[in-house]
């Protein structure tokens, strides 16, 4: 038995076994939470991507979890295990072509150094020929004075477009703005026959495109429903591909603008589209199949009746990247912190949960899967949650960056709604400081599980590890800033990371104790009057019972 995976066991056991002689815990257990880890984020789980043998043995353990507690399936059929369908796109080199045709001369783009193209889960070969269209960030929004396709034809042509969205955009405002869902639905829409996703100087700053570049041949995955079809279709939308900010230079080459003046007017917020000179030659091919992945679903009961058909759901995705690109001889992506650690903090709210006092609301815990393709696992619960009532709030758990003693949390999203009252009063009866988002230009709040809820009307929050060591010093958001430069989404993402696993439990403790006091609320949380989400998506909240 591998060392990582004894230890854990160990660790697991010797937990279970000091609390079974104690009375109903009132606190998180550490020991417990780093056992979780250890068996998680080992090797033998082949870094849990969705749709393999590793996710599966991942989403055994947490169920055994859960059964162990004491918890009810909440799956298909009675079972723990939610199935989730889902069309597997494997890239394939030959085909892929990006050439630029102006004035009779044909400029061929460097396959991985300038250009990659994207996966089509429609087609699995594309090719189109059409014009070239720049249409900015691509963000239409007249109540912010914002149209970048104004005066634009996109009808037939290809549409190159910059990620982000305007920086004098509030945070709110940019989250929902910058959504690459929403672009790709609006140049659908449009009639654009494909669409190239440009870096830029700053972005590849902070990714650079030579990380994403090597795992370009690691399968994606896009949500099916009953009957095989995808949730999502863009039918005009013949194929998709990246160029990096190096190929940006040919791009523009002839243009109104200069490259150089493209890059100033994006840091200056002032892009406007216009028709790039020749056409663009692009083409992919990818192999397709379908693969089944689950969620995982345990109920703590609610104990009113008149209330226990409402639901709290807590969700963190058990889900990572799996086996890539080796990088200093190590291939397997194991998401210690991306989100090992989130899910066992989940099994131990749980923990919590069923050994405490019954709430008067039914409390839901799904580790979900699918997340690194787009939130998919938790698309397809918050569509179909096959619980006895609704959902009224969820609370997320995501990559928590807890490297050392921390006194503080970041808690994303909850100024939209009433849940910003809940979490100040029960942070505040731990000792715990709440800290502001410090990168709001990443937008978050619609890039984790909980944006899948907020969709569906449901108002939700998401709780980050802190910025603030117990000495005062920001050492937090050091350790923060350096895991995202060196180690996200990186096979050093590990269990060599040194967690600090008694901060972790205290996030665990607020986590619980949110959940509890909603479950116990006389009133559902309510989204704030005026809220950007709430304008957007309350509509869609189902009615509570």
């Amino acid at each position: 038995m591998p060392r990582a995976i004894l230890a854990a066991l160990c660790l697991v056991l010797a937990a279970c076994s000091s609390g079974n002689d104690a009375a109903a815990p009132t606190s998180a257990d550490a020991t417990r939470i780093r056992g979780h880890v250890f068996w998680l984020a080992d090797d033998l789980m082949e870094g849990r991507a969705a749709g393999t043998r590793g996710y599966d043995l991942a989403a055994g353990y947490v169920a055994s979890q859960f059964a162990s507690l004491g918890l009810q399936p909440g799956g298909d059929d009675g079972r723990w295990m939610q199935a989730v369908r889902l069309r597997r796109g494997e890239r394939i080199r030959d085909g892929a072509e990006a050439v630029l045709m102006r004035d009779g001369v044909q400029r061929a783009l460097a396959f991985e150094d300038e250009f990659l193209p994207g996966t089509s889960f429609e087609r699995e070969a594309w090719s189109v020929e059409a014009p070239i269209v720049f249409v900015g960030q691509a963000v239409v929004a007249p109540e912010l004075g914002q149209d970048d396709l104004a005066g634009l034809d996109l009808h037939g042509k290809i549409a190159v477009m910059l990620s982000g969205a305007p920086a004098r955009f509030s945070p709110d405002e940019r989250a929902f703005y910058a959504s690459s869902r929403e672009k790709l639905r609006l140049l659908d829409e449009r009639g654009a026959v494909a669409v190239v996703y440009l870096g830029d100087p700053m972005r590849e700053s902070r990714s650079p495109w030579a990380r994403g570049a090597a795992n370009w041949r690691r399968p994606a995955l896009r949500l099916l429903d009953a009957e095989g079809e995808l949730v999502e279709r863009r039918a005009g939308i013949v194929g998709t591909a990246s160029l990096s900010a190096a190929a940006a230079e040919a791009l523009f080459d002839g243009s109104e603008y200069t490259v150089a003046e493209i890059w100033e007017q994006l840091r200056t917020d002032s892009l406007h589209g216009f028709d790039l000179p020749g056409t663009l030659r692009l083409g992919g091919r990818s192999k397709h199949d379908e693969v089944s992945s689950q969620n995982v679903v345990g109920i703590v009961p609610g104990s009113d009746p008149a209330l226990s058909a409402q639901h709290v759901v807590y969700t963190a995705h058990l889900d990572h990247l799996g086996v890539g690109a080796p990088v200093g001889g190590d291939a397997i992506y194991n998401g210690a912190l991306d989100n090992a650690l989130g899910v066992a903090l989940l099994v131990e709210t749980a923990r919590l949960a069923a050994t405490g006092p019954r709430s008067s609301r039914s409390r839901v815990f799904v580790a979900l899967t699918a997340e690194e393709h787009g939130l998919l696992g938790a698309e397809h619960f918050a569509a179909n949650p096959g619980l006895s009532g609704p959902v009224i709030a969820n609370i997320n758990m995501d990559m928590p960056v807890i490297l050392s003693e921390l006194v503080d949390v970041i808690p994303i999203g909850i100024e939209h709604s009433s849940l910003e009252s809940v979490v100040r009063r029960e942070a505040g009866a731990l000792g715990i400081r709440l800290t502001p988002d410090p990168f709001p230009e990443e937008v978050v709040f619609v890039r984790s599980d909980q944006f899948a809820f907020v969709r569906r009307g449901i108002p939700a929050v998401y709780l980050d590890g802190g910025l603030t060591a117990a000495d005062g010093s920001a050492r937090g958001k050091t350790e923060l800033e350096g895991f995202l430069r060196q180690h996200y989404h990186q096979p050093s993402d590990d269990l060599e990371l040194p967690i600090h696993y008694p901060s972790a439990a205290r996030l665990a403790d607020l986590n619980h104790r949110i959940g509890l006091a909603v479950a116990n609320d006389a009133e559902p949380p309510r989204w704030k009057e005026g809220d950007f989400f709430a304008e957007r998506f309350a509509d869609r909240r189902p009615e509570a019972p």
